[in-house]
This record gives C-alpha cells, sequence and structure tokens, in this order.
C-alpha cells in the first residue's frame, strides 16, 4: 500500500500541477487572459442570467440547467470539508495560490466546456452526448485520439463507481452527525436509513434522464449554496473586525510563510504552493473533464457562450465558496499559528463543524449537516449520471443504462464498506484522467483560442465587438 500511496502523492505534486496551471497559463495566454479582460460581461452573462428562460440554439436542456448539473458535481464536501484542511497543512497563503489557481483555471474550464459543445453528439435517444472523451478523440483524431479518448472514459468510470459510495458515506455521515448533536440514540441505524433514502432519492432522478437532473440540480445546487453562504456570511459579520488581519495572513503568508505561522508544520513556500493549487483543482474540477459531460447537453447559440458558464462555475465554486471556507476559519480563532501540530490534526477534519457550533450552538450542527447532505447528495446524482455517459461512450447506450443502474447501487455498497483506503485508489485513477486530459487541452488550444475569438470579435454574441475578425459566418455551434 506504500508504494499506491507514493504514487499517488507524486501524481499529485509536480507532475500534475505543473500540467495543470503550465497548461492553463498556455490556453490563458492564447486566449489573451479574456477570463480577466470579459470579467464584467461573463459576469452579466452568467450571474446577470441565472434564471432567464430565454435561450437560443440548440440542446436538450437549459444553458443554467447544464452549468448547475456540472456545478453540482464539483460544489460538495471539499468546500466545506477540504478546503480548511490546506490552512492547517500549510498556513493561510495556501488560500491565495488556491486563488491563483482558479483564475487560471476558469480559461481551462472555459475551454473544456467549449469544446464539449463542439464536439457532441446526439445519441440514439435524440439527447445530445459529449465530453472529454468525445472532443479528446476527435480534436486529436486519428488512431491517438481514439486511444486517448477510450483512455480517459474508461479510468474516469473506474474512478467514479468507489467515489460514489464514498460520496454516500460523507452524506450519511453528516445525517449521523446531525443526530449525535440533538442526542438521538442508535445513530447507526439513522446512517443506514439514510443510506437507502439516498439510494431511492438518486434512482429517481438520474433514471428520470438529463432533463430530470437538470431540473433537479436548477433548484438544488443554488439552495443549498445559498443556505451556506448566508449563515457564512452571518458568521464573517458577527467577526467583522478580524477579515482585514485574515485576508492579510492570506496575502503575506503567500510569499512569506514563516511571518505568518513561525515555520510551524509545513509551511514552507513549496507547502503552500503545493496545497493552495491542489486543492483549488481538487474543488473546481478545472483540467479533470469533468464539466463537459454535463454541459454538453446544454441549449447554447455558440460552444464558447457556455464555455462562460465553465468560468462561473470556477467563480462560485472556488472565489466565493471555498473563500467563505477559509475565512471562516481565519476569523473565528479555530486555526491559529500558536496551535501545535498534533491539535492542528485533530481539529483540521472539524474545522468547520467548530465554527458553526461555536457560533449557533446545536442549531449551527443542524444547519451544517443539512449543507454536507445537500452537497454530497447533488454530486452523487451528477457522477452517477456520468457513468452512464461514459459506458455509453465506450460500449454504446444499452450498456450505458446498464451501468448507471450498476453505479446507483454503489450507494447501497456503503452499508457495508468503509473504503479506508479508496481515496489513494481514487487519486491514482483520478490522475490518470488528468494527465491525457490537460496534454489533450494543450495541444487542442489553438481551438479554443479560435472558439474564444469568433465569439468576442463578433457583434452577434458580443455587443463590444465592433466587427468580426475572423472570416466566414460565426459558428452557431
Amino acid at each position: 500500500m506504500d508504494f499506491f500511496v507514493k504514487l499517488a502523492n507524486w501524481l499529485w505534486g509536480p507532475p500534475i500541477l505543473i500540467l495543470i496551471v503550465g497548461g492553463g497559463l498556455i490556453i490563458s495566454l492564447r486566449t489573451g487572459f479574456f477570463q480577466i479582460r470579459y470579467l464584467p460581461f461573463i459576469l452579466k452573462e452568467t450571474f446577470g442570467k441565472m434564471f432567464s428562460k430565454e435561450t437560443e440554439g440548440e440542446g436538450t436542456v437549459s444553458a443554467f440547467q447544464a452549468m448547475t448539473t456540472a456545478l453540482a458535481s464539483s460544489i460538495g464536501a471539499a468546500n466545506i470539508v477540504v478546503v480548511p484542511t490546506i490552512i492547517f497543512a500549510a498556513g493561510p497563503g495556501a488560500v491565495f495560490w488556491m486563488w491563483v489557481a482558479a483564475i487560471v483555471g476558469q480559461a481551462t474550464k472555459f475551454g473544456e466546456v467549449a469544446l464539449g459543445i463542439k464536439y457532441r453528439k446526439t445519441n440514439k435517444d435524440g439527447d445530445f452526448v459529449g465530453g472529454a472523451c468525445y472532443y479528446l478523440k476527435e480534436g486529436i483524431g486519428g488512431n491517438l485520439g481514439k486511444i486517448i479518448g477510450a483512455f480517459t472514459a474508461f479510468f474516469f468510470m473506474i474512478e467514479i463507481f468507489p467515489s460514489i459510495t464514498l460520496q454516500t458515506l460523507s452524506a450519511a455521515g453528516a445525517i449521523e452527525m446531525m443526530g449525535s448533536s440533538f442526542g438521538m440514540a442508535n445513530t447507526g441505524l439513522i446512517k443506514t436509513i439514510a443510506i437507502i433514502a439516498i439510494f431511492i432519492l438518486t434512482s429517481l432522478v438520474v433514471h428520470g434522464g438529463v432533463k430530470a437532473i437538470g431540473e433537479v440540480t436548477e433548484k438544488l445546487v443554488p439552495f443549498m449554496a445559498v443556505i451556506y453562504l448566508v449563515f457564512g456570511a452571518i458568521i464573517l459579520a458577527m467577526n467583522f473586525s478580524a477579515i482585514p488581519g485574515a485576508f492579510k495572513m492570506i496575502i503575506v503568508g503567500a510569499f512569506n510563510p514563516k511571518a505568518v505561522v513561525g515555520g510551524v508544520g509545513g509551511a514552507t513556500l513549496k507547502a503552500i504552493i503545493q496545497n493552495g493549487i491542489a486543492r483549488g483543482v481538487y474543488s473546481n474540477e478545472a483540467g479533470m473533464g469533468s464539466a463537459p459531460y454535463g454541459h454538453a447537453a446544454a441549449t447554447t447559440d455558440h460552444p464558447a457562450r457556455q464555455g462562460l458558464w465553465g468560468c462561473f462555475e470556477v467563480i462560485v465554486d472556488t472565489l466565493i465558496v471555498c473563500t467563505v471556507s477559509a475565512l471562516l476559519v481565519l476569523t473565528t480563532g479555530v486555526w491559529n499559528p500558536e496551535m501545535s501540530a498534533a491539535e492542528m490534526k485533530a481539529v483540521s477534519p472539524v474545522a468547520i463543524e467548530r465554527v458553526f457550533n461555536s457560533s449557533f450552538g446545536s442549531i449551527g450542527s443542524l444547519v451544517l449537516s443539512v449543507c454536507l447532505f445537500l452537497f454530497v447528495m447533488s454530486t452523487i446524482i451528477v457522477i452517477a449520471f456520468y457513468t452512464d455517459k461514459l459506458g455509453e461512450y465506450l460500449f454504446g447506450t444499452k450498456a450505458g443504462n446498464i451501468i448507471r443502474w450498476l453505479s446507483t447501487f454503489m450507494i447501497i455498497l456503503a452499508i457495508f464498506l468503509s473504503f479506508d483506503n479508496a481515496g489513494t485508489f481514487l487519486d491514482i485513477t483520478l490522475g490518470l484522467v488528468v494527465i491525457p486530459n490537460m496534454i489533450g487541452l494543450v495541444m487542442m488550444s489553438g481551438q479554443i483560442k479560435d472558439l474564444k475569438n469568433d465569439f468576442f470579435n463578433n457583434p452577434e454574441f458580443y455587443p463590444g465587438a465592433k466587427k468580426s475578425k475572423l472570416k466566414g459566418a460565426p459558428s452557431k455551434n
């Protein structure tokens, strides 16, 4: 087992981080850092049109439903539980590098989503399907494209199966935690009932097809995010005077960690950069190629327009939700530089729980349990749907349907299994997905640039453009 732990740590060290950050920088440079230059327009087209019913173009679900489907996969327990761990592991400065990864990651996710729309297909049921395996196959072309596409689809599917069980354990654990906070007896039974409920709810939604998933996620994702952000904002307001100091620790600690934590634990410059970038990518999934499986069904008039929703996902997931989690830990004193290494290790996994408890008592535990359950539940629904699309790509529509059923039964396994070492297995298989996806995106960065230019240089799509600089008619799909 030590070998696999070392392999996972090595993969998610320099190899993948260089690929993700370096690849994201290449895409950002080739697209002129559009995510910064056109930020007001991106916000207007996403935040400003979140609930707009106006849609143009072809698709199975609305652009917003497609975005919430993809966002449901990335916004989850990691935003609440995992983010504080980077502060305990490497100090507040790691948050700054998480932001850097998010800014670069917007270009990466834009490319993933735009290429997902460009190379999407319609299946036998008339639904639009697409994803990383599709654009890697078609965009790279030839036998190499076929091999990389199949390789990516297979390992992503293999990663998702045990992930569904782990996510179920997290969701059921949130309910068990709620029961404990209210002094309920036999929390084990509560956990089992919760797992069965998750199986029933997931089955009803996932087997209803992409439209049913879109209808659920467009309501569930905003609701769960708002609950967490509202209560988070209340806590930050209660500790308003500590916010400037928290930002100072983040900025100073990003370049001089010893000035903030005095060299405690792993607070070296290398550690804060690696932790910040790795956790940022783990949270927003930019570079993993997961988002386009959800976005492929979107109704849109241009691949780049849907790509803007990819930027939106990273903004919401990392720059908003993850930042709130980090500030909650820094402003309430749950983390402080005087803690011993043993204390930090003990507090790290339950940091946000302590924040909510100290602020609201048992009600805080209830709210956090509900947030965790909804965050994880939405993730389970979407990644179970992803297994269908991956199976469909590899083996055909009927096989995809069978694999979708198998994926939902992985929920039931949470009653019997703990998967103590599954995290290492998941890291390795996900690494085997990220590497070919990022290499493919860099190879297709010219196509991403062309899609971006076709959109932003044409007044039909971007009002700020004086005239199209590209020859020919604008791309409609």
